[in-house]
């Protein structure tokens, strides 16, 4: 049995220790708890020896709330790059924390209101970016960071940034060679888990989830599918599959079903979100639920390594990066928005790191703003709440700090090589895996959503809601309407801004209609 103790209590706990082992033999706690009380014990025990030193010493994802009566404090913590979700705030002289900010702010009593800035934001990003959410007085807690609260006052403390130092000393096969012993010891933490016996994994036709499908006890291999070809990347996935000897599944989305599933999506994932895939994604963990409680996803890598164009595009001089996700100018939201207001900025959210890394090269500035508010902001979002919806753990284990711990070190000349983005983690993939799947370019997780806003059976329930009551109230109609107009007309781009804005008013329907 965990002696528990007297004066510390753990609140609220999301997440998964992957180092569980090694904690347990240097916290002197039996390994064969129940994942649970191994848990409570791991995090109890690890702040009385560490204090909030703690954790330097945690590998894997987590958000949670421990209050230490002791001393009369309650601290609040979210993982160093932000894979669980923690919102806060102080209500009835308590604080408030969850993961699901939903029971924050339909709990009995809070006075919902929209914040509006944060409005402004979205359509700049796509996503919730930064530490306020679409709720005034309700916060994001950003990733490695910790709130104290003493009853009185909140003090939110930086305990861990993303921080790139180039080495120029190692060729890319060593560094390859670190990525793979990392790698290693990760998924056999993983593997060597009794309490997660089976586990699944996602995979698509990319090299990220193909390399963690290689390193990792997943049996099976899932993915989701297209009639649209070009869209489709199951048969690559099932050629990595077989190819590895593991069993697969393919989740066909049809157009009906992904719009179908959009207002159950905004509402579980708690704040609108225009990134599409986080349909497919819910889609494919409702159907991955059928069968584990515990998948595989490959998130990470492409932040850690510099894996999109962006990242190897270089930006003018006077240019500040606004995160690889933009979708709309300050000019195109100004035309949209009846309530614009100039204080708000889309240089707001990236603003103190561009500068904090005045002076490193242009891809570590990149990656550091990306890890910090583009990752955790859209990515994660994603991934956390629509899993947890759907009853599944997702587990990112190239989301370990260990993983970054490496990357941080490894120049642009081994991240971009050969024509190739992220070319150093492909070259460690490609001990494991055929030429083909490690050297791929990268396809992403594309939705056919441009294809389908378009089709004339959707447009009765897009239009309703894009010039219906409440887009009213926050958009301009006769821009609205030009840009809807356009896009019907072949100018195909415009896509994500008509979702973005309409996967807003959904999510401000479910929220706010009366």
């Amino acid at each position: 049995m965990v002696t528990v103790s007297e004066t510390v209590s753990l609140c609220y706990f999301s997440g998964y220790i992957r180092n569980w082992k090694a904690l347990c033999g240097e916290l002197s706690l039996p390994e064969d708890l129940p994942r649970k009380q191994r848990e409570e014990g791991l995090l109890i025990a690890a702040y009385e020896k560490w204090g909030m030193e703690m954790m330097s010493h945690l590998y894997g994802m987590f958000a949670f709330v421990l209050k230490d009566q002791a001393i009369g404090m309650t601290f609040a913590v979210r993982d160093q790059v932000g894979q669980k979700q923690l919102f806060y705030t102080i209500f009835g002289g308590e604080l408030l924390c969850s993961g699901d900010i939903n029971e924050i702010v339909r709990r009995p009593g809070f006075d919902k209101r929209l914040n509006l800035s944060m409005l402004q934001q979205y359509l700049f990003y796509g996503y919730p970016i930064g530490s306020e959410t679409f709720y005034e007085g309700v916060h994001k807690l950003l990733p490695g960071h910790y709130a104290a609260w003493d009853g009185q006052q909140l003090r939110v403390h930086t305990y861990w940034q993303p921080v790139f130092e180039p080495d120029e000393t190692k060729t890319c096969e060593q560094w390859a060679d670190e990525i793979e012993a990392v790698a290693r010891t990760i998924l056999t933490e993983e593997k060597e888990d009794p309490q997660v016996p089976y586990k699944e994994s996602f995979l698509s036709g990319g090299v990220d989830s193909s390399y963690l499908l290689a390193c990792g006890d997943a049996v099976c291999a899932n993915t989701v599918g297209y009639a649209e070809s070009s869209f489709d990347e199951s048969s690559l996935a099932a050629e990595t599959a077989a190819v590895l000897g593991r069993d697969f599944r393919v989740k066909q989305i049809t157009p009906e079903a992904f719009f179908e599933r959009i207002p159950e999506v905004m509402d579980k994932m708690g704040q609108p979100l225009g990134d599409a895939s986080a349909v497919a994604f819910s889609i494919g963990c409702a159907a991955v639920a059928e069968h584990t409680k515990v998948v595989y996803s490959g998130e990470g890598i492409d932040e850690f390594f510099g894996g999109y164009n962006a990242h190897r595009n270089h930006l003018p001089e006077d240019w500040v990066y606004l995160t690889c996700s933009h979708i709309m100018s300050e000019e195109v939201v100004r035309s949209l928005m009846t309530d614009y207001s100039d204080s708000v900025k889309a240089a707001d959210p990236v603003m103190p790191l561009w500068k904090a890394t005045a002076g490193l090269d242009e891809l570590s500035r990149k990656l550091t703003i990306d890890i910090s508010l583009w990752l955790e902001g859209d990515i994660y979002l994603n991934t956390d709440r629509t899993s947890t919806a759907c009853g599944v753990e997702l587990h990112t284990p190239f989301s370990d700090r260990r993983l970054f711990d490496v990357a941080r070190r490894i120049p642009a000349s081994c991240k971009f090589a050969e024509d190739q983005n992220k070319y150093v983690f492909r070259l460690a993939a490609s001990r494991l895996l055929p030429p083909e799947a490690a050297f791929r370019k990268k396809v992403g997780f594309p939705v056919p959503v441009r294809k389908w806003l378009a089709r004339e059976s959707f447009r009765p329930a897009m239009e309703a809601k894009l010039f219906g009551e409440a887009s009213r109230r926050f958009f301009r109609q006769e821009e609205l309407r030009s840009q809807w107009e356009r896009f019907l007309a072949g100018e195909e781009f415009l896509w994500n801004r008509l979702y973005a804005v309409y996967a807003f008013l959904v999510w401000y329907d479910i929220n706010f209609a009366d």
